[in-house]
């Protein structure tokens, strides 16, 4: 070979190498975020805060004719509402700055209907002020929600409101500092108070805003905010108010055919595979039953178990999680959401303590050269992404680690700057030398966490089984999380049948019927048992791993109600004795209202127990009762007559003793309701016996 052929081959296999190692960066795939979504994306989990009219009115659609005297916290303070979403682990407040009721939180130039006629701080007051500069404070991003609907302005419904709307926002927009997120509810046009018109107005929700000017100023002084509505442009609703996103979740939708009270609402809790923009869900839901605080409330506060699951189910499925903090009457958090919320950020701190892909070994089916290795997924650079070196049926990145490893949580990431890509994938597991599934689903996106019972593995890998193009992973985490050690619920159904229930798999349950306080050395609890008298049941977890317990859970169990009867009554009215609480029973007509039951057989009865409706809007609260009972059920003795104390405000079980007595039948009348309606509404009834 001579030396110019030499040359020749040198320069060739040079060539060759640089050629392999040089790889074209992706082009982007379908609709892809502006960097205003972006960054909105990486926010994750913020707070909604619903402080307004309707706390002092006790309501939650104000109706617009209320007066602004009614608006005078008594110990309002922004910077408790900051720390605590800070506390939380929230990046964000959002405030109903205005609600369909039309008060402003800020002295606006627009309407009289605001703080500047309230006698909180003697009108000189600014709810939105005060909260944008805590915000500040405790570094955390500001937003507002207004409403289009205005259920006071006497122009409503005209073209002159739409004016004022559009200053309203402006004013808004200009005066406190830089804005995350602008929110606009899809709630418009109605039934109102209109300046004293109180009539019904129509208007086409569609045209009638003015949202090409709407946005405009928006886009023209707060250029990094994004827009929420029911179809974005910026950020969409995700189709429930239960902070749930769909498992299978596409942060692209045909936008062009969504508007508010768009019929297929359901369909943004998974989005459009074929999507012609970038407009990725957000998942609001209240920590209680209604958006703005109500007394009545203080017993709902969603639990731990709950809250974890609106968790995962939204941040875990590639939504944002805007999660709502109805402020009281004094102008604060309330103290058992704070503590429901600080619960939750101290079980995901230990969900997510330590990532064990830090230090594992990452190797891919194949990648694209040097920029674009499974080491990326891992280094904790989310800019950095692996791709395979080809399109293909399946690649994967497989994570092996220096030893065994318990895991139940795994998170992956999409570089979504180019698009969401990701149809379908896969987790396995190297048990025992065999890779075993363990989880599978449909779409990654920006964030997808998997749970899934603790398993021991060698190594995991994930399969991505169908895509729109080559896939690009960012990031991918591993975790051991803790079980959540909850007290059991203890739970009798009608036969008397007891379940005992954890929220994870995994923890012992131990009980007692004796009234000593359980531990592992008590009963351990492995299927139902039927109890058929009076028994106080008390039940712990117990975690053996960390030989730790939850606390005791407690619950006066009486007789089952197998064999009661609901005597001359329909329209199921036996659901007052299904022993099932969400399940309501409502009598209407004029008040009292009566209702008998039949026990079946004669006890000691001692005294009975009334559990109103527990749901959102609860009909027929009994506020003044009578209580009777028979043996034959034709002669009757009186054995308690009187008020549920404070039942408007706090709906929980009322608990009524009484002398003994023997009988077999009760009647239970419904003397005046809590709110005045001419309804009786039940969800469960019992009695106690001796």
């Amino acid at each position: 070979m001579n030396k110019k052929t030499l040359i020749i081959l040198l320069v060739l296999v040079i060539s060759l190498v640089s050629c392999k190692e040089k790889v074209t960066k992706p082009e982007p795939v379908g609709p892809i975020p502006s960097q205003r979504q972006l960054a909105w994306q990486d926010l994750e989990y913020y707070a909604f805060i619903h402080f307004n009219m309707n706390t002092f009115t006790d309501m939650e659609w104000g109706e617009g004719g209320e007066s602004p005297k009614n608006f005078n916290p008594t110990n309002l303070d922004t910077r408790q509402w900051a720390k605590t979403a800070k506390e939380a682990g929230m990046k964000g407040i959002i405030i109903t700055a205005k609600h369909h009721d039309g008060f402003c939180l800020w002295p606006t130039e627009t309407t009289e209907h605001s703080v500047k006629n309230s006698p909180w701080k003697n009108g000189e007051g600014d709810v939105v002020k005060e909260l944008a500069e805590a915000c500040e404070e405790f570094g955390l991003k500001f937003g507002v929600y207004l409403s289009p609907w205005d259920r006071n302005h006497p122009e409503y419904g005209r073209k002159e409101y739409v004016e004022i709307f559009h200053k309203q926002l402006e004013e808004l927009m200009t005066n406190y500092g830089p804005i995350f997120e602008v929110w606009f509810d899809g709630a418009n046009g109605g039934t109102g108070y209109y300046g004293g018109a109180n009539e019904e107005r129509k208007i086409d929700n569609k045209t009638y805003y003015q949202w090409d000017k709407a946005i405009s100023i928006i886009r023209e002084h707060q250029p990094d905010a994004v827009i929420f509505g029911d179809g974005g442009p910026g950020v969409r609703w995700v189709g429930n108010e239960e902070g749930i996103a769909g498992k299978t979740n596409w942060s692209i939708i045909r936008r062009d055919e969504v508007y508010p009270g768009w019929p297929k609402y359901k369909e943004l809790q998974f989005g459009h595979e074929d999507g012609t923009h970038w407009v990725p869900a957000e998942a609001d839901v209240s920590i209680r039953p209604g958006w703005y605080y109500h007394a009545r409330e203080d017993h709902q506060v969603k639990t731990l178990p709950h809250l974890l699951d609106i968790y995962y189910k939204s941040v875990g499925r590639n939504a944002s999680l805007l999660l709502n903090l109805p402020v009281d009457t004094r102008g604060l958090v309330h103290e058992k959401d704070v503590e429901q919320l600080m619960k939750l950020r101290k079980q995901l701190d230990k969900d997510f303590a330590q990532n064990l892909a830090t230090n594992a070994n990452v190797t891919a089916s194949s990648e694209a050269g040097s920029d674009y290795t499974a080491q990326n997924t891992t280094n904790g650079d989310t800019e950095a992404y692996w791709m395979p070196e080809k399109e293909s049926i399946k690649s994967y990145i497989s994570i092996q680690f220096n030893e065994p490893q318990e895991v139940n949580r795994f998170v992956a990431q999409e570089y979504i700057a180019l698009g969401q890509r990701v149809k379908s994938f896969e987790l396995e597991g190297l048990i025992d030398g065999e890779w075993k599934n363990i989880s599978s689903g449909t779409t990654i996106g920006y964030k997808r966490i998997l749970r899934f019972d603790v398993v021991k593995v060698d190594a995991l890998r994930l399969s991505i089984l169908d895509a729109k193009a080559r896939p690009l992973i960012s990031n991918i985490e591993v975790y051991r999380a803790p079980l959540v050690m909850e007290a059991p619920q203890i739970v009798q159904n009608k036969s008397g049948e007891i379940n005992l229930e954890s929220y994870d798999n995994g923890l012992e349950i131990y009980y007692t019927l004796n009234g000593e306080k359980p531990n592992k050395d008590s009963e351990h609890y492995s299927e139902a048992f039927v109890l058929q008298d009076p028994t106080q049941v008390m039940a712990v977890a117990y975690n053996p791993t960390t030989n730790s317990y939850s606390e005791i859970s407690t619950k006066r169990l009486d007789i089952p109600k197998k064999n009661w009867k609901v005597i001359d009554e329909k329209d199921e009215a036996d659901k007052i004795i299904d022993a099932n609480i969400n399940s309501v029973w409502t009598k209407e007509g004029k008040l009292p209202q009566e209702i008998i039951v039949d026990l079946g057989a004669s006890y000691n009865l001692k005294g009975f127990t009334y559990l109103p409706h527990q749901s959102r809007w609860p009909q027929g609260v009994i506020a003044d009762y009578k209580f009777l009972v028979s043996q034959n059920g034709k002669q009757w003795t009186k054995v308690s007559e009187g008020e549920f104390s404070n039942i408007k405000n706090n709906p929980i079980e009322q608990l009524i003793e009484f002398k003994t007595t023997k009988a077999r039948y009760f009647k239970f009348i419904g003397k005046r309701s809590a709110d005045d309606s001419e309804v009786l509404g039940i969800a469960e009834i019992g009695v106690i016996t001796e």
